[in-house]
């Protein structure tokens, strides 16, 4: 949404076309027709529009037997909300919007009056480079209406920071600790249990939620809790809550839920 409101700022009549109520559709159409990869964008949205038009039409009682007999075809499932922002989204999923975007801003006196946001010699720029981040992304699991509080997993967004610092510490193992904690099946103390069930819960408060936002997490960073002991690799997190910052720090071994002997 945020995207398209850039898109639409100031674009000319002619660019979005007198009669078209959808301006972005407009904008992808007409930069498709010098543009190849916007030209493939508009060609995958025509047939995501296609299957959707199709599958509205369709009686309920058909689409399962239709979906039983194909293997091969799988026509994904579009939420109003996917089909409002499809041009934008469709471009995201397929990783080249900030290439169109970028595009615009080199053509932008085709399109846009001078005072348009993506006619800024310093702002258009910077907007096609901040969408570089979100379409090196694979959009594998995808919100649905009702999950509206899943984000991210903590796993997933270690691999983000991974991706991004790819030039860290060299000593670093190549395979990050799993971030799971193994059920305890020797012993049933309390003890134990209550061990297991915070480092569980330690694990599960790294997910962003409707509370709690992880900004930052570093994986082996070393710490050192005595002079006398040698470093320690472990995870680092910053989480904003309501009213508070809060820094963590798990030794990996925890993270693992593999402790053995360690104090």
């Amino acid at each position: 949404g945020v995207v398209e409101a850039c898109l639409l700022h100031m674009l000319k009549r002619r660019a979005a076309g007198f009669l078209r109520t959808d301006k972005v559709a407009a904008l992808f159409t007409k930069v498709g027709k010098t543009y190849v990869v916007a030209g493939e964008v508009c060609k995958k949205v025509q047939e995501l529009q296609q299957q959707a038009e199709s599958r509205k039409n369709q009686p309920n009682g058909q689409e399962p037997l239709k979906r039983q007999g194909s293997t091969t075809s799988k026509t994904p499932v579009l939420t109003p909300q996917a089909i409002k922002h499809i041009w934008v989204r469709t471009a995201l999923i397929e990783k080249v919007l900030d290439k169109i975007v970028q595009y615009i801003v080199d053509n932008c006196s085709k399109y846009y009056e001078k005072e348009a946001l993506l006619a800024d010699p310093v702002c258009g720029p910077i907007l096609a480079s901040l969408l570089v981040g979100p379409c090196a992304l694979e959009y594998t699991k995808l919100k649905t209406a009702d999950h509206y509080w899943t984000d991210p997993s903590a796993d997933e967004l270690v691999q983000r920071h991974r991706i991004h610092g790819v030039h860290g510490r060299q000593d670093s193992p190549s395979k990050r600790p799993a971030l799971g904690i193994r059920k305890r099946h020797s012993s049933g103390s309390t003890s134990e249990d209550r061990f297991a069930a915070s480092a569980r819960e330690y694990v599960e408060s790294l997910h962003q939620n409707s509370r709690t936002h992880l900004l930052y997490g570093k994986n082996n960073v070393l710490v050192q809790p005595k002079d006398d002991l040698e470093a320690i690799p472990g995870y680092l997190s910053l989480h904003q809550s309501a009213d508070s910052l809060t820094l963590k720090w798990t030794p990996n071994q925890l993270m693992n839920g593999t402790l053995g002997d360690s104090e």
